[in-house]
């Protein structure tokens, strides 16, 4: 049996912790980092299956010729704010396995907007592209060429973060914000920077009992998340020898063939690592999307790898860890472009009948990005630290308009139910 101390040696970054303890002082950064001064318009809408009619989760909308863009939340729906005087503008809607679908703006409602994707079958005869002999070795392909797929220039990135704290199937916490990011390029090694430009959350203290569950590390836990950028926090060349690989049903994306290769720790491997399903460009070797979970059947060691703080009297193991990153591409480069997280634990106390389960979720959103702005705060000194966890205030959401001209993910049904309550206390 093999197993390996480090937290990067097991593919997890050490910033992303829960903190278990009674009491907590919290704060939060707040630069002036961006300026609602556009004229803008919202389109709301759900993106579904053209022949089941199912909702579509994170589908990419993303206006043709910009960087602008949004996902689909879980339920397949969608917000997108445009400028005015945009009304000839293209929205590009891709997901894979389905037909690219470009739609004019004009084409729009202002009320409810419903697209429906078309899916698209694989036909091999017609793509004279070779498979690679074995799975393994697709992968190193993708580490071998991604100086060349990934955005080689510093950019400057605008984000929007949402996280949520559920004790059972009820609200405790809710945080949401609009980041700045300072991305450096795919090939430097230099850490990308976070800064807070607009924040709210509400945490109900009550519902969480007497144990304070906190996700410390905030909007850094889902750019982590970014494989491509951080491959030592997940795969590594070095580390391919502990999976086993291979190839699933290929499909296809934006009229490129995407390889699918599924992947899962050796069995002689005690430690925690990952499982899942990788999507890789078939001409580029470019890594298009994957979706993994940790593997916590070892509930001692996953648990170390997330619990920074708890008392003794307590247990606590996660019983879910999953993820997602979605990248976009945009004049043959790709960057990352929205990632979740998905966490499940269980808290068990010593001599209580029953124990609690908790569920929190984070995800980010790029909505914008370009080479150069003015936001010479993204610095060392003004950046989101690590150790930080998002303020526990409630302003911002007695404010409908709190957002004003950002693009956010569309808050699923839950989410909202969360936020009208809040709004509701916030009244009284």
């Amino acid at each position: 049996m093999k197993t390996y101390n480090s937290l990067k040696q097991t593919g997890f970054p050490a910033l992303f912790k829960i903190i278990l303890i009674f009491t907590a002082i919290l704060f939060i950064q707040k630069y002036g980092l961006a300026q609602e001064t556009k004229q803008l318009i919202e389109y709301k809408g759900r993106v579904i299956d053209q022949n089941t009619k199912d909702p579509l989760p994170f589908v990419n909308l993303e206006i043709a010729g910009t960087n602008i863009a949004t996902v689909t939340n879980s339920e397949g729906d969608f917000s997108l704010k445009i400028n005015e005087a945009m009304p000839q503008a293209k929205v590009s809607v891709t997901y894979p396995g389905y037909k690219k679908l470009l739609i004019i703006l004009a084409d729009f409602t202002n009320i409810k907007n419903t697209i429906e994707l078309e899916p698209q079958a694989l036909e091999l005869d017609e793509i004279n592209i070779t498979r690679p002999k074995d799975a393994k070795s697709l992968i190193s392909k993708v580490f071998a060429n991604r100086k060349d797929n990934y955005l080689e220039e510093q950019t400057y990135m605008t984000a929007f973060y949402r996280e949520a704290i559920n004790k059972r199937n009820r609200s405790a916490s809710l945080a949401e914000a609009v980041v700045a990011i300072k991305k450096q390029p795919y090939i430097n090694a230099g850490n990308d920077l976070v800064a807070i430009y607009k924040a709210r959350k509400s945490t109900n203290y009550n519902r969480l009992d007497t144990l304070a569950i906190k996700l410390q590390g905030g909007p850094l836990n889902a750019l982590y998340a970014d494989l491509v950028k951080y491959p030592e926090y997940f795969m590594t060349l070095e580390s391919l020898s502990n999976y086993e690989f291979n190839f699933g049903e290929s499909l296809m994306n934006d009229g490129k063939m995407i390889y699918v290769v599924n992947f899962k720790q050796k069995e002689t491997i005690i430690d925690p690592l990952y499982y899942g399903k990788l999507y890789i460009e078939a001409k580029t070797y470019a890594l298009t999307n994957a979706i993994y979970n940790l593997n916590v059947e070892n509930r001692e060691l996953a648990s170390a790898l997330f619990v920074k703080k708890k008392p003794n009297r307590v247990k606590v193991y996660p019983t879910e860890i999953s993820y997602r990153v979605d990248y976009r591409n945009t004049d043959g480069k790709w960057y990352y472009g929205y990632s979740n997280v998905n966490l499940e634990f269980v808290v068990n106390w010593k001599r209580k009948l029953f124990n609690n389960k908790y569920r929190i979720t984070s995800e980010m959103l790029i909505t914008d990005w370009e080479l150069q702005i003015n936001a010479e705060s993204i610095s060392n000194r003004t950046k989101f630290k690590a150790s930080t966890i998002l303020a526990d205030e409630a302003s911002g959401f007695a404010d409908p308009d709190f957002w004003g001209t950002y693009n956010v993910i569309e808050p699923e049904k839950s989410i909202q139910q969360a936020i009208e309550k809040i709004q509701r206390q916030i009244e009284k």
